[in-house]
């Protein structure tokens, strides 16, 4: 990495807003089937090398500390567990990083490959799982799921963006813990700072966002 690039969240924002990562307007956010106002494309700072070592560096960081608090946020780990496809890019660059061992779980048949793990563990290893970008959560659930099928345990996930649609509590009442590098009300309040959008458009993802989180708290987790 440049030595003149620092280790900033809002760096990252810019830059995945610069390669054409975020746009506004109408979207279905596949997940959810829902008409969202901000479309998030974290996979694009693949094509930025130094982009791509900052978020693996960033979650280092924030991996690092959460296990140094005197009560520690994320538990010990052995192997990184990458979501297919934009957590799977992720996960390779923070594996490359850290020298920790990557698999990924393939929950459908590809080719002549089953359903399964790909990459060497052992049972009982512990997983920690990485995504590119969280909604609610179901295909982090899913790979949980299909972690523990194999014997490994998922104490821990964490994303490089949160669109704040209560994946927390979700993931939460399944037993996971869910750290996230930037926030999707963060970036549009930076984007907002940099002259990027307007007032309306920010005050309309906003209250977007915020809907989310009233939904979050009235409705069931589990759906």
């Amino acid at each position: 990495m440049a030595k003149e690039q620092s280790l900033d969240n809002l760096w990252l924002a810019q830059t995945l807003y610069d390669l054409g990562g975020v746009k506004f307007g109408n979207f279905t956010v596949s997940e959810s089937a829902v008409s969202s106002p901000v479309f998030v494309n974290p996979k694009v700072l693949i094509s930025n090398p130094t982009a791509l070592r900052v978020a693996s560096k960033l979650m280092q960081q924030e991996i690092d500390l959460a296990q140094s608090l005197r009560r520690p946020r994320v538990h010990p780990f052995s192997v990184v567990a990458g979501v297919p496809v934009g957590g799977l890019l992720l996960a390779s660059a923070y594996s490359l990083e850290t020298n920790i061992p990557l698999i990924y779980a393939r929950s459908r048949p590809e080719g002549t490959g089953k359903r399964g793990i790909e990459g060497h563990f052992t049972q009982g290893d512990t997983a920690i799982i990485i995504d590119d970008l969280i909604t609610r959560g179901s295909s982090i659930l899913e790979t949980a799921s299909l972690l523990e099928e194999n014997d490994l345990k998922v104490k821990d996930v964490i994303v490089l963006i949160d669109r704040e649609h209560g994946a927390v509590e979700r993931l939460r009442s399944h037993g996971y813990n869910l750290i996230s590098i930037l926030k999707l009300d963060v970036m549009l309040m930076h984007y907002m700072s940099r002259g990027l959008i307007n007032e309306e458009t920010y005050r309309t993802c906003s209250e977007y966002v915020r809907s989310k989180q009233s939904d979050t708290h009235t409705g069931p987790l589990g759906l």
